[in-house]
């Protein structure tokens, strides 16, 4: 599909007209100057004044048209960002109007492209509010439908009972340790992830300068006086490495971490139930961790050879057991909508075996189209649903979770995700990842170390966002872990010092 875009002369509309775009359409492109042989044509009139008032016109090669325009007072702006920002939110809605109209398809999202929208939700509450009126904005200002503003409206509540002080906690710090290795590396992924066979080495140089961050970060830590509110073990799988490796990862932790034992949650991921064993779960019972993911993404063989996860279904309900067997009494699992070949009686058959387990919690995916993805890469080898079959397959997630008293308590949405849907974490009550809630709703710096970890410095006063990401392969990681480290420390004294003065 390509799209010429007349009558918006600024590059800051390229990125959301391409983005709402792509919602509709899969391989489009957007120009705003005239390509010859484009399948439609839109034409905007933009006036502003002490209103913004716009105006657009669609039309296809067959001579079918549709039209829209909105207006709204300009609110007061002091820098051209400002400015913008309200230029393209009130375009944007236009846009999307006429494209629901030329093609019959409802965003239930409306404009929203981004990764967090019960951000959105919170920023309300914050400001005092009124539920019907922080409503009646959201969809008057982004299109978003009555549905998804009510899913919002439950996860945001179920939020603010699980961490009442959620907005409070911009003083602590949550953690997050990334391991880069995994039995193989899966069609769909893109994070850094190596397969762990033969690169012992590379483990062990890693795990060194693992070490030296989290020493060098703790010590800081706990001479400013700062407390960690979750620790999240993430990769790659972080039970990809030895069982003694594991021991002394966590022993690192607990000499070098303020108060663990104050900790609210400390989460492993154990995604791949090939690298589960009865020693990795011993050592993760004697360092009193017991909130792991064990992850069987479908139970359909089939489809677990077709995305490169070399496990057996019965061998992620084995493992399921084994841990629950040995103590683990908090298992989330992950499942993944509109994986390749699966439609509704698959995903059924895979509900109908969660159901067996009933795990804690639960998170529930819809297949994205990551851009650097095996799985993108060779899209042609890859069929999957069609829009509305995965939007049914979403529809059973909700059912079947609301009957077994699962809530919903996260939400993320990502680019290319099939349906313009999202990826939902629900849980049986008082079993929600609190660390799932911190890295989402973005209420405190989170600190990466480890191999393509990312910290996100949220400023304690202004709720100013800005990041640092550690090299995502071991060599380069191995060769700066040391900068890195002493790059992290600077912003937090920066970060920390400001918020104290």
């Amino acid at each position: 599909m390509r799209i010429y875009i007349e009558g918006l002369d600024h590059e800051r509309f390229d990125r959301p007209m391409g983005n709402i775009a792509n919602l509709f359409f899969e391989e489009c492109e957007v120009s705003r100057k005239p390509v010859g042989d484009e399948d439609l044509h839109i034409a905007f009139k933009v006036e502003v004044d002490e209103m913004v008032k716009v105006r657009a016109v669609l039309s296809d090669r067959s001579g079918n048209s549709e039209e829209a325009s909105y207006e709204k007072e300009l609110e007061g702006w002091s820098t051209e960002k400002e400015y913008f920002r309200q230029l393209i939110k009130a375009v944007s809605r236009v846009y999307l109007m006429v494209l629901q109209d030329y093609t019959g398809i409802t965003q239930k999202w409306g404009i929203l492209t981004g990764v967090r929208p019960t951000k959105l939700l919170h920023r309300h509450v914050q400001k005092g509010t009124p539920l019907a009126e922080a409503h009646r904005q959201l969809k008057e200002e982004y299109l978003i439908t009555d549905e998804k503003i009510e899913l919002m409206q439950k996860i945001v509540d179920r939020q603010l009972a699980v961490i009442p002080d959620l907005y409070e906690l911009k003083k602590e710090v949550s953690i997050y340790i990334g391991i880069p290795f995994c039995p193989t590396k899966c069609a769909y992924c893109t994070f850094p992830a190596y397969a762990i066979n033969g690169r012992q080495g590379s483990v062990d140089s890693f795990l060194g300068g693992l070490h030296y961050e989290m020493r060098e970060v703790g010590k800081w830590l706990k001479e400013n006086g700062i407390k960690i509110t979750t620790v999240y073990y993430g990769g790659g799988t972080p039970t990809s490495i030895t069982a003694e490796e594991m021991d002394m990862l966590y022993e690192e932790m607990y000499e070098s971490f303020p108060d663990v034992k104050d900790i609210r949650e400390i989460t492993v991921e154990a995604g791949r139930p090939d690298t589960i064993t009865p020693e990795k779960l011993e050592v993760l019972k004697k360092w009193n961790i017991d909130r792991i993911s064990i992850n069987p993404q479908s139970y359909i063989q089939e489809t677990l050879k077709a995305i490169g996860r070399h496990h057996t279904v019965e061998e992620t309900i084995d493992k399921f057991h084994l841990a629950r067997g040995m103590g683990m009494n908090n298992i989330n699992m992950d499942l993944i909508i509109g994986l390749p070949g699966e439609e509704v009686p698959e995903f059924q058959h895979t509900l109908d075996e969660t159901e067996k387990l009933m795990p804690e919690s639960l998170t529930v995916h819809t297949l994205s189209f990551k851009r650097a993805s095996e799985m993108t890469r060779n899209k042609q080898r890859y069929k999957v649903a069609d829009r509305d079959e995965i939007v049914r397959m979403m529809d059973l997630a909700e059912e079947w979770t609301e009957k077994h008293d699962y809530a919903p308590y996260y939400l993320y949405r990502q680019k290319n995700i099939l349906g313009n849907l999202e990826n939902v974490g629900y849980a049986l009550k008082n079993q929600e990842s609190l660390y799932n809630i911190m890295i989402m709703e973005e209420q405190q710096t989170i600190i990466g170390l480890g191999c393509g970890a990312s910290s996100k410095f949220v400023h304690p006063v202004t709720g100013t966002i800005s990041q640092l990401a550690n090299p995502k392969d071991p060599k380069s990681y191995n060769d700066s872990f040391k900068h890195y480290t002493e790059e992290k420390i600077k912003i937090l004294e920066d970060l920390f010092s400001r918020e104290q003065a």
